[in-house]
């Protein structure tokens, strides 16, 4: 009996969820303009309509009501959280309509924030889904499927010990057969620099068709070449079709290394958004990320703010698979 999967992203969406910044204390200066992205963002994804319904996840009647303000095209939905990265945080809905809902420990213990352990759980229950309970350590930026039942992860993430310490790299890929109906797992090393989620898969390889993986190709002075080169020598060996992106390369804030990256696209009904960080390669991204997918828009915007926060325009959302 085949077990039910994640859809490809690139498959039909019902809506998608997407946190709204929602604490000052914790985004403070960046708290307006990392909104204003965030929304920018939205409207991209609902493409007046033509692309899917969007809710913004507010964790307060507050964030809500500036929520409705700015973006009068989207829903809203309250509900208590840490913070809006919920391609981590949220469920990952399967391909029978099920949920699947996985423990989060804060990125290793990293950033232990109220809600944040429990929103995947109450959004699935109010989408009105079946909810699988997984009881071992997962974030949805960790991994990335092509919807096959094929999925590529780093080890640096999912054989940390912050994790699932008691855990082996066998018994892993068992858990992820079982609970997300994965039939093959591709194993990368690191991820990149400075990325306090211990290397997330969706900043250095996406799948972007059945069996084809895009990568970042290293821009001059680039602090992660090693690992981009790396990361094609292990796909191309695990005898997937390579693909590359430009990559922003070094991109500095406060005098340090950011882990910027345009990899972590959201692949929309009608459009892929593209993160930007006023890069030289930015426009050089977009154009790549058009050429795979032809039968959608890619459309670049920045994420500078977000960044501030750790990730980018995949990380704070969450499809709903059609």
């Amino acid at each position: 009996m085949t077990r039910p999967t994640p859809p490809a992203e690139w498959a039909p969406h019902e809506a998608v969820w997407i946190g709204f910044p929602s604490h000052p204390e914790l985004w403070e200066d960046d708290l307006d303009p990392a909104r204003d992205e965030v929304v920018a963002f939205a409207r991209a994804v609902h493409a007046d309509g033509r692309g899917e319904r969007v809710i913004l996840v507010c964790a307060d009647a507050e964030a809500a009501q500036t929520a409705r303000a700015l973006a009068p095209f989207a829903g809203i939905e309250v509900q208590a959280f840490g913070d809006i990265w919920l391609r981590d945080t949220g469920p990952i809905i399967l391909s029978d309509g099920s949920a699947s809902d996985f423990q989060f420990n804060g990125w290793g213990g990293k950033y232990d924030l109220p809600g944040d352990d429990t929103v995947g759980l109450r959004l699935a229950q109010r989408l009105g889904r079946r909810v699988g309970t997984c009881n071992w350590v997962l974030e949805g930026g960790a991994i990335d499927g092509d919807g096959t039942g094929i999925m590529v992860t780093t080890e640096q993430c999912l054989l940390n010990a912050n994790r699932n310490p008691s855990l082996t790299k066998t018994q892993i890929e068992a858990k992820l057969r079982d609970d997300l109906g994965l039939s093959r797992v591709v194993w990368l090393g690191e991820g990149l620099l400075n990325d306090h989620t211990d290397g997330h898969v969706d900043n250095l390889a996406r799948f972007v068709a059945p069996g084809r993986v895009a990568i970042p190709e290293p821009a001059e002075n680039d602090p992660n070449w090693q690992v981009y080169s790396r990361a094609r020598r292990d796909l191309i060996a695990a005898g997937l079709d390579v693909v590359t992106i430009p990559s922003p390369g070094r991109v500095l804030r406060d005098d340090e290394v950011v882990p910027a990256s345009y990899m972590n696209f959201y692949i929309g009904n009608a459009a892929v958004v593209v993160p930007l960080y006023g890069a030289e390669n930015d426009d050089a991204a977009v154009a790549a990320i058009q050429a795979l997918f032809p039968d959608r828009t890619a459309v670049g915007q920045r994420a500078d703010h977000i960044l501030t926060g750790g990730g980018s325009f995949h990380c704070i959302s969450q499809q709903i698979p059609a």
